[in-house]
């Protein structure tokens, strides 16, 4: 998953940063929790911008096919500071429903 870093023997492997937003991410959805970008800059020390991307790439069959829901966070819970929209995330694993199976393919596991 993560990438090796160091040489000789004693290797320790380093998450990327997508892999790191995964694990923030997942583990605030277990607690219903929905994250702005700013957020998890704070948390996580990547900028904006690059968390943005991740979490788009986090969608993508390739990277998981997580479910990425994203909403206008409540006027109450903006401060008064901010006068403009802001956005929260949530992530999710996407429900795996068994594939059906073709009659070609049927057939074959018979024989």
């Amino acid at each position: 998953m993560g990438r090796k870093r160091g040489t000789g023997t004693a290797r320790s492997i380093v998450p990327t940063q997508r892999e790191v937003l995964r694990d923030v991410m997942l583990a605030a959805g277990k607690y219903g929790a929905w994250m702005t970008l700013h957020e998890l800059a704070r948390l996580t020390r990547y900028g904006e911008a690059s968390i943005s991307a991740q979490l788009r790439h986090l969608r993508r069959a390739e990277c998981g096919g997580y479910v990425l829901e994203k909403r206008v966070r409540e006027a109450e819970v903006v401060g008064s500071e901010e006068h403009f929209v802001v956005w929260e995330y949530r992530l999710t694993r996407r429900h795996t429903t068994r594939r059906r199976e073709s009659r070609h393919e049927a057939r074959a596991a018979r024989r």
